[in-house]
């Protein structure tokens, strides 16, 4: 049996969350199987009765994929609650190269790539910059205030 790995992150507004990360990861939208127009098109065919579904679900993509194959699907499911507590699981986007890279230029990528995300709805949380350490990344928060590592 073949495991495979999915991130699902709880969310208030799918679309939004699904633009955001497509930009922080190189990510596109999953398109849906079989020839379907819509998730929910695809997941009428498949049985799923409608009032499962909530208000708008499947219309447009809630899921994203690495076009490249590597990285795990990543599934924004709409929850009607809001964030209310720190995140126990983040992500960490890793642009920097690692220590084998002077830190002036790891810095530069973190930095590069922070504005990047802010322009796209982000917002800084903490800097974690340590350079008796060697260490440089920025914590941010997604459109929705979930937290994530730049480094």
């Amino acid at each position: 049996m073949e495991t495979t790995l999915q991130v699902t992150v709880d969310c208030a507004d799918p679309r939004r969350l699904v633009a955001f990360w497509c930009e922080a990861l190189g990510y596109v939208p999953e398109p849906p199987p079989g020839g379907h127009s819509t998730w929910r098109a695809y997941w009428a065919d498949m049985g799923v009765a409608e009032e499962e579904l909530a208000d708008g679900a499947g219309e447009s993509p809630e899921s994203i994929v690495d076009p490249a194959g590597r990285g795990p699907r990543v599934w924004f499911q709409q929850v009607p609650e809001a964030k209310s507590v720190k995140n126990r699981v983040h992500l960490d986007v890793k642009v920097s190269g690692g220590r084998g890279v002077p830190l002036d230029v790891r810095t530069r990528r973190v930095t590069d790539t922070v504005r990047r995300l802010t322009g796209a709805g982000a917002t800084v949380f903490r800097v974690l910059d340590r350079p008796d350490m060697e260490f440089y990344a920025v914590v941010l928060q997604d459109p929705e205030g979930n937290e994530f590592c730049v480094g």
